[in-house]
């Protein structure tokens, strides 16, 4: 199973939401938002490397997570953190989802951008 059919299994199951697929252009794109807002918790797509100033061919897997500002300079530093792929850089994250980033963290971090988006 590939890491991000592991992570996406472990979201509908953790936050009870279900992947909304929102583009026809990009059908594997599925935006994960919270119940009572809408307001988007992750965003998981499949990017050519080259967007993502990654070396190689080809694409990989990416989930986008939002996150505090003071620490998304400090994440950037982590191998597979990358600043935020279409989205606001202050306060989004692009994170790999090849295993450079282990499952743990990037469950941390879309918990962490569960909470902030909850309206809470």
């Amino acid at each position: 199973m590939s890491l991000r059919t592991a992570v996406v299994k472990s979201v509908k199951a953790r936050f009870r939401t279900r992947p909304d697929h929102l583009w026809a252009k990009f059908p594997e794109y599925a935006v994960f938002r919270q119940k009572d807002s809408g307001k988007w918790y992750a965003l998981f797509m499949t990017v050519q490397r080259a967007k993502l100033g990654l070396a190689g061919e080809g694409s990989v897997d990416v989930v986008n997570v939002k996150s505090r500002p003071e620490v998304v300079g400090s994440l950037r530093m982590k191998d597979g953190i990358l600043a935020a792929y279409h989205m606001n850089k202050e306060h989004w994250l692009t994170v790999l989802l090849d295993k450079t980033v282990p499952e743990k963290l990037v469950m941390e971090l879309i918990s962490e951008s569960f909470e902030l988006t909850s309206g809470a």
